[in-house]
Order: structure tokens, then C-alpha cells, then sequence
């Protein structure tokens, strides 16, 4: 065992908890303070901590599996190494928190979640001051031992300045907790003193049968475009302005607390019935709805509201403002600028997308994504000239999740890139594969679909021409198919990325055109290869014999701005015979196939069927 410091100038903290966020949030507040942290997950990390480096102090969850918090702290009193070391308990509000019994077992104190930064530095730097004092004092009494007379005067010095330093701690301590409960901007309370008094609500609900209350949770509507154009100082300016504005509205028995950022909650009580709580919130809209007067600016403002009736059976506060929230993001998607109530149903929904997306990250990390392939026709030879690369996600429950479902949460989540440029890696192996087949059509393209979350990562070109050198594929065999949204969003920048593709003879595709903004002018401002037109327009064609709907005149203009043409969702041979009629240049569709799994692409090459 190595019980030797590893900074001598660092005091140690070991923080003992099994919910990762919670070591990352200690650990990164600590880490700042100038602490070395150490964590673990439970007790068997925890006493292998120990014998490594004895910590300074011990920061201990109650709740934890196998070996609770209790236990963990009885074992390390029983030990002779680690007796003295100091243990500060971690509890949540909500958690049952024995402190009688923490302390039975040696804890010196306790910090509730969610943390507040100011209450945690505040206890551990008095339990670190206290360990500094009692190492001194200890060490004062062993000198005492051989110079009592001699050394009295010291140890009476060294308990002064500790009781000094001890009330002196204990009034700043008094302060920080004081200023924690509070927003330093607006003075109102802040999201822990809302919570407790939540809670309070609660309890009094749960004790008096006629007790009735409810939440409302705002979110300014608009307020990021405000603070972006017009500076943070007249965001701070405006924010307060609206807390004044939304005191007004309450009554002195009402809390009104900011949340954080442009959140405010509302706990309005003794109420008969959810009347009220919507009366209320139709007087916040009526009054937010008025000119801002700021100091340099006229501003409007508007929030969206969420309401949640307060009903005993609740079991967490947290719940309460949870339900509140959820029916704030439905008032905004149902247009901002409004009120929506809570139901139940809401938070099915919720819990559903919320499953969705932690499936969806770990199907990130597992590889369960899979990648099909759906032949490309050219309509001049009847033979297959290319795929398309189609992600479909594997899931070890649910089977086979299509696109539609999973796509648009990996879009809002972010994840969308690393699945991109999987799919387009796999996509470009596969085609050094086959390419290496007798049965490959010379020059067989591979057509991937891209995110516009892509064009924004500085190093996208570089992956891309780390792709095709590792793959080593020809990259004019490669076709990148990107949407109008793309192209709409950063115009400029997006334009040297095209570019910077058409140099390496990569082909640009515009996917679903006429489902999008559809300006020409855009189409001639980019470096693109071809038109790929929407299905719902090859469907409308058969039903609209006579005119064949807008499909024409796309092929039409795709054949003057000199691209060509690719018609997807071809299902039927009358449309095929259409599309050629019209001189339409590829198409794609379950006419043709279906999208395949990689091992059935060759059997099909082989087969070279013609249609």
C-alpha cells in the first residue's frame, strides 16, 4: 500500500456515489477549487481508493446498491487507517435520511442534492479546516507530552484561532446559504428554495384534505434572439423587468422563483379549483404581452406556460415542476404565447421519446445499426447503376426501427453525426467490395444521404477524404444526397463545402426536390449533379394521367440546368414507362427492389436483371 500524498500541496477528496452525474457535478466544482478528486462507485472502488491514498475527506451517498452509504461509513470508522478521515453524507431531498443514524456511524455532516456550488465548498471547507485543526491539536498533545509547561501556551494559542476560524466559517456559511436560496439578478428564489416550498405545498396537501394548489412554469418566448441580438446586459435587464412585471400579477402568498436562464416557476395556493391557476395565467399572458420600456430598447416579450395541478398523491416535488414543464414545451408546440394544462397522457409520451433516445445512444455505442441497399436504374439501359445507402436501426427488442422514427431524435440529440458518417464509411467498404466482383457494373455508384448537422463540424471534409482513402474507392463513384434545408442554412459556408466535394469529383444530389423552398436561383448557385425527385410526385403522376402533375417540368428543369434526373418511389410499370417517356434519366422504387441487406446486393449483380 502507497499511503504517500500525490500532491502535497492538494488536499484529497474522495467522493463515493453510484449516479455518474452526480461524481461528474462534485467532481467538476471541487476539481475547480483547486481539490484533487478521486471517485467511486461503490465500496469495493472506495476501500482500494484508500489503500492507495488515504483522502483528506470523504464526500458518501446514502442511496446505493449492495453496500449503502451507512455501511460504507461504519466499515471505514472500523478501520484504524481511515477512522479519522472525516465523511460527509450525500442525500437527496426526496431521499429518507436517517441523520441520526449517519452520525451514529460517523458522519460529520451531510449535503442535500441538488447541489447548490456555494453550500458545498462552504461544509467541505469546514470539515477540512477542522481535520487541519485536529491534526494540529494531536500533534500539539503529543508534544505536550514531553513539554507540558513549556508548550501550554501554544495550545492554548492554536484553540483560539481554531474557535475563530470555526465562527468565523459559521457566519459566512449563515451568508452563502442565504444568497443559494436566491437568484443574484433578480433577488427572486431560486429553483432549490421553489422546491422546498414545493414540498411544503405537498406535505400540507397531504395532511388537509381541502388544501388544493397548483404550478405554473414559464419559458420565455423569443428570448435567445433577444439576448443574441441585443447584448446579455439588455437580457439581464429585460429579465428583470419581467419579474417585476410577473410580481404584479400574484398575490403576497404566491412564490414566484427563477428557475435559471429565462425560466420562472409559479406556486400559487389555496385554490377551489384549476380555474384559478388558468385565470392567472391568462392575466401573465394579457400583462407580458405589453411593450418592455428598457433603458436603451422597447422589446416584446411573450412566454409559454405550463400548468400542473397540485394533487397529493404526488410523491417528489420535482414531479410537480416536471409536469409543469412538459406542458409548457406542448404550449410551445402548439405555438408559443399561450397556456397548456398538464395531462397525464403528456407524460407517457414523454417517457416514451425519452426511452427512444437512451435507446438511441446506446444503439450508438453497440453498433445496432445496420445499413441496406436499394438499387439505382438508369432508364437509358434498363441495368442497375448504382444503390442507395439506407440506415435502419436494429434493435435488440423491437427489431427493425425504420428511419422515420429514430431519425428526427437523432437530428435534435446530435447523434445524427456519428450515424452519418458511420453509414457513409460502411457504405463506401461496401462498394470496394463489390467493386472487386466480376459481376459489378463498371463505375457502380454508392448514394449516401447527409445531415445538415454534418456541415457545421469543421473537420467534415477531412473525414470525408479519410473515408475514401482508407476504402480506397474511386470518389467519383461516390454521391452525396443532401436536402434544401442544407443549402438555407449557412449559404456562404455551405457553398465552399460543395465546392471543396466537386473538387474531389464526388456527385451532389439534391434529395426531395419541390418538398422544400424549391429556388431556382439555388440551384444555380450550387455545384450540383443531379435532381432526385420526391415519390409523393411520381404518385401523384399515375393519378393525374392527363398532365402527369409537376414531374415534367422537374425534369424539365434538371435537364436545362444540365443534371439529371432520379425519380424515387417507382412502384408500378406504368410509371416506369412514364419516366421514360418524359426522358427522366434514373429511378429507384420497389418496382425494382426493395432496399437489401448487404449479402443479397451481390446475388442480385449477379442476376444483372434489366427492366
Amino acid at each position: 500500500m502507497n499511503y504517500e500524498r500525490l500532491d502535497s500541496d492538494k488536499k484529497d477528496i474522495l467522493i463515493i456515489d453510484d449516479m455518474a452525474i452526480n461524481l461528474r457535478v462534485l467532481s467538476s466544482i471541487l476539481t475547480k477549487e483547486g481539490y484533487n478528486v478521486r471517485k467511486a462507485l461503490n465500496w469495493q472502488m472506495a476501500l482500494t481508493a484508500c489503500q492507495t491514498v488515504l483522502p483528506d475527506l470523504i464526500l458518501l451517498d446514502i442511496m446505493m446498491p449492495e453496500v449503502d452509504g451507512y455501511e460504507v461509513c461504519h466499515r471505514l470508522k472500523a478501520w484504524e487507517l481511515t477512522v479519522d478521515i472525516p465523511v460527509i453524507f450525500i442525500s437527496a431531498l426526496g431521499d429518507v435520511f436517517d441523520k441520526v443514524k449517519a452520525f451514529k456511524v460517523g458522519g460529520v455532516d451531510y449535503i442535500a442534492k441538488p447541489f447548490e456550488f456555494e453550500e458545498v465548498l462552504v461544509r467541505v471547507q469546514n470539515q477540512l479546516a477542522l481535520r487541519t485543526a485536529r491534526l494540529e491539536i494531536l500533534s500539539l498533545n503529543a508534544e505536550l507530552e514531553q513539554r507540558v509547561k513549556q508548550r501550554t501556551w501554544e495550545l492554548e494559542k492554536a484553540l483560539q484561532i481554531l474557535q475563530e476560524e470555526i465562527s468565523s466559517r459559521q457566519e459566512l456559511q449563515n451568508k452563502l446559504l442565504d444568497i443559494a436560496l436566491h437568484d443574484s439578478l433578480t433577488g427572486l428564489p431560486n429553483r432549490v428554495l421553489f422546491i422546498r416550498r414545493l414540498e411544503k405545498a405537498l406535505n400540507r396537501a397531504q395532511q388537509k384534505y381541502n388544501y388544493q394548489f397548483a404550478v405554473l412554469f414559464l419559458d420565455c418566448d423569443r428570448f435567445k434572439v433577444i439576448n443574441d441580438s441585443l447584448g446579455h446586459l439588455v437580457g439581464d435587464e429585460l429579465l428583470i423587468a419581467i419579474a417585476h412585471r410577473l410580481q404584479t400579477c400574484l398575490m403576497p402568498v404566491d412564490t414566484l422563483a427563477r428557475l435559471g436562464g429565462d425560466e420562472f416557476g409559479i406556486l400559487i395556493e389555496n385554490l377551489t379549483d384549476i380555474s384559478m391557476a388558468i385565470q392567472l395565467a391568462e392575466r401573465i399572458l394579457e400583462q407580458l404581452a405589453l411593450t418592455f420600456k428598457l433603458s436603451r430598447y422597447e422589446v416584446f416579450m411573450n412566454v409559454s406556460i405550463g400548468i400542473s395541478w397540485g394533487n397529493k398523491d404526488y410523491e417528489r416535488p420535482e414531479y410537480l415542476l416536471r409536469d409543469a414543464d412538459t406542458a409548457m414545451y406542448r404550449a410551445k408546440a402548439q405555438g408559443r404565447a399561450r397556456y397548456h394544462v398538464f395531462d397525464p397522457v403528456m407524460y407517457q409520451e414523454a417517457i416514451q421519446l425519452l426511452e427512444l433516445e437512451n435507446d438511441l445512444r446506446r444503439a450508438v455505442e453497440r453498433q445496432e445499426f445496420r445499413v441496406y441497399y436499394q438499387p439505382i436504374i438508369s432508364l437509358a439501359t434498363g441495368k442497375i447503376s448504382g444503390f442507395e445507402a439506407l440506415v435502419r436501426w436494429q434493435h435488440p427488442i423491437r427489431g427493425l426501427v425504420a428511419p422515420g422514427e429514430f431519425i428526427p431524435v437523432a437530428e435534435e440529440t446530435g447523434l445524427i453525426n456519428v450515424i452519418n458518417i458511420w453509414v457513409l464509411d460502411t457504405a463506401c467498404h461496401q462498394l470496394s467490395i463489390w467493386q472487386k466482383h466480376p459481376a459489378t457494373p463498371e463505375n457502380l455508384t454508392i448514394s449516401v444521404n447527409l445531415s445538415a448537422r454534418l456541415f457545421s463540424k469543421p473537420d467534415f471534409i477531412s473525414q470525408i477524404d479519410q473515408i475514401i482513402d482508407e476504402n480506397k474507392i474511386n470518389p467519383a463513384n461516390l454521391e452525396l444526397e443532401i436536402t434544401e434545408s442544407v443549402i438555407m442554412e449557412n449559404t456562404n459556408g455551405i457553398k465552399t463545402i460543395l465546392q471543396q466535394l466537386k473538387q474531389r469529383k464526388i456527385k451532389l444530389i439534391m434529395d426531395d426536390f419541390g418538398t422544400g423552398y424549391s429556388s431556382l436561383s439555388y440551384l444555380y448557385s450550387f455545384p450540383l449533379n443531379a435532381l432526385k425527385i420526391d415519390k409523393s410526385f411520381v404518385k401523384r403522376m399515375q393519378e393525374n394521367q392527363e398532365n402527369m402533375g409537376l414531374v415534367p417540368a422537374m425534369i424539365g428543369i434538371a435537364d436545362s440546368m444540365g443534371l439529371t434526373a432520379i425519380a424515387e418511389g417507382v412502384e408500378t410499370k406504368e410509371q416506369l414507362a412514364q419516366l421514360r417517356s418524359l426522358n427522366c434519366n434514373f429511378a429507384q422504387g420497389y418496382l425494382f427492389s426493395r432496399p437489401l441487406e448487404q449479402q443479397l446486393v451481390l446475388n442480385l449483380l449477379i442476376a444483372a436483371p434489366q427492366w
